[in-house]
């Protein structure tokens, strides 16, 4: 089973497909991009499931970056699926992950970042 994008002209992810592997021939079909581009009126892109962060879970070869999600933008000359910029501050790293300009702190509590501040906040819980 392979995973397919569609994307629009701006290049943005609109539907992401479970499909045809690539290397499957059903009734002359060896193009599976192209027949399913076709059939949806979109640019059809195979995304892997298992790359995140440029990084094959399976210690396979990386493909396209990052596994494609709606709203994710295609970027035709780097052939990689970008995730939305989640906030004007924070840069995209070599392995194609949004970072925020100060790391994540590293004490196991839980944190959100505050653009404003341009610092991570702890999160507190409500007491009742």
């Amino acid at each position: 089973m392979a995973h397919y994008a569609f994307i629009n002209s701006n290049n943005i992810v609109t539907q992401v497909i479970v499909g045809r592997d690539e290397d499957e021939v059903v009734d002359g079909i060896t193009d599976w991009e192209a027949y399913y581009g076709e059939k949806m009126g979109q640019t059809c892109l195979r995304t892997s499931y298992n790359t995140v962060g440029n990084v094959h879970s399976g210690g396979g070869t990386p493909f396209r970056g990052n596994y494609a999600g709606i709203g994710f933008k295609y970027d035709e000359a780097l052939d990689v699926f970008v995730a939305p910029q989640p906030y004007p501050s924070w840069t995209l790293s070599d392995s194609y992950l949004w970072e925020a300009p100060v790391a994540y702190p590293t004490d196991g509590e839980a944190y959100v970042w505050n653009e404003n501040q341009g610092v991570w906040e702890l999160v507190v819980e409500a007491s009742e």
